[in-house]
């Protein structure tokens, strides 16, 4: 009986040792949670004050509620443009060739979340064959930061020739769209970042990604640093005729680095609403072009040709007088013969390119609508090969501050 009293009263202050160390430790993940939570506060304070501290609040105005929650709707558009001068000189001859590449829309719908100026995004295609696309933004008081990636390929082109005969034009130029005989595959990477002179007064964020509100009209002076880098490739060998028109061109690669000054307005007609538009022409700094070819056993020619070439010999090639190339004859089955002719690099300093962008943003209680657009163009040249490429956006946005 006596062991049993003992055995019960140990029991008892076990149960209430532990009540009391659940307690215990009950208070103090309550304590912990709540620190925790205040210091997650002071650092939010913090950062606030920070960004509150940067703009002149008569000109731009900080939302207290930091966080913002975005639906967005975006359509990416690239069109590329291939010249290439033919030139042939014994008979006084030139011609001029563009092929148009307009891949489809690349539209996408998403949602962004983010704090102030910082966020993540992510979106899902809604168009087919547009491609892969990729993209990551941030716009802050001062900074502000683009990347956008795509690639694709194009069957169908606008083909456009136009003759010379003596310096003057030879019949009327040609113009109709075709099938590529194989894809050509594009791809393009743009990294762009730019730096406010007048971040106190005016702010880029206020019309594309409304972290701040813009309450009187102001603009500002801007410095970009760009980087961009594209490849246009149409190598696979159905192409040939393409090729051989562009003596051997299959594939070209362009990296560029630009600087340059632009001019940002925000224009505040009443409470809420903003109207943004910046241009800004950028110089090249670093232009490198490297430019791919094959050898190909044919080439073109005023004429037929008057030589007997004889049979193509696969081991030496060269055709039986001993040249390496015979004037292509559309009439003729082609032994045709091709091999990497290796790669070619230009350096340039000097290029001009243009970035444009044009935003309009509504806010109202806690929120607000979108508009923005984004236009590139970047040009290279290489020889008598000319490529332009054209990249813009437009993307529409409805948001909520949490």
């Amino acid at each position: 009986m006596v062991g049993r009293i003992i055995i019960g009263c140990l029991l008892f202050c076990l149960n209430v040792a532990g009540q009391e160390q659940n307690t215990v430790d009950s208070v103090c993940h309550q304590d912990s949670t709540h620190t925790l939570m205040a210091r997650l506060r002071q650092v939010q304070q913090i950062l606030d004050a920070r960004v509150k501290k940067k703009v002149d609040p008569a000109y731009i105005e900080v939302p207290e509620k930091p966080w913002r929650v975005i639906m967005r709707y975006k359509e990416n558009v690239v069109d590329v443009d291939y010249f290439q001068g033919v030139d042939l000189p014994e008979s006084n001859e030139h011609s001029d060739v563009r092929l148009c590449f307009e891949p489809p829309l690349a539209a996408s719908v998403g949602v962004w979340v983010g704090y102030r100026g910082l966020g993540a995004s992510i979106s899902r295609s809604v168009a087919r064959n547009a491609g892969r696309y990729y993209s990551i933004s941030s716009t802050g008081a001062k900074f502000g930061f683009n990347f956008r990636l795509r690639r694709f390929r194009v069957e169908k082109a606008r083909f456009m020739a136009t003759d010379y005969k003596d310096g003057k034009l030879d019949g009327e130029p040609y113009d109709t769209v075709t099938n590529m005989y194989s894809p050509v595959w594009i791809r393009s990477v743009y990294v762009n970042g730019y730096y406010v002179l007048n971040g106190r007064h005016y702010s880029q964020a206020a019309a594309y990604n409304q972290s701040v509100i813009q309450r009187r009209s102001s603009g500002s002076l801007l410095l970009g640093l760009t980087w961009y880098q594209s490849s246009f490739d149409y190598s696979d060998i159905n192409n040939y005729l393409y090729m051989i028109i562009s003596d051997g061109i299959r594939r070209i690669k362009v990296h560029q680095a630009n600087l340059g000054i632009g001019y940002g307005y925000n224009w505040v007609p009443l409470r809420g609403l903003v109207v943004n538009a910046m241009a800004m022409p950028t110089f090249s700094v670093y232009n490198r072009v490297k430019v791919y070819r094959y050898n190909f056993n044919y080439c073109l020619a005023e004429d037929d040709p008057v030589d007997d070439y004889g049979e193509w010999n696969r081991q030496t090639k060269t055709w039986a007088n001993g040249k390496m190339s015979k004037p292509i004859l559309m009439d003729e089955d082609l032994d045709l013969d091709y091999w990497d002719g290796g790669a070619e690099t230009a350096y340039s300093a000097f290029q001009l390119n243009l970035d444009l962008r044009v935003g309009i943003a509504y806010n109202w209680k806690n929120y607000f609508v979108g508009l923005q657009g984004q236009y590139n163009n970047f040009i290279y040249k290489k020889d008598k090969t000319k490529v332009n490429l054209y990249d813009a956006y437009a993307r529409l946005s409805f948001g909520v501050r949490l």
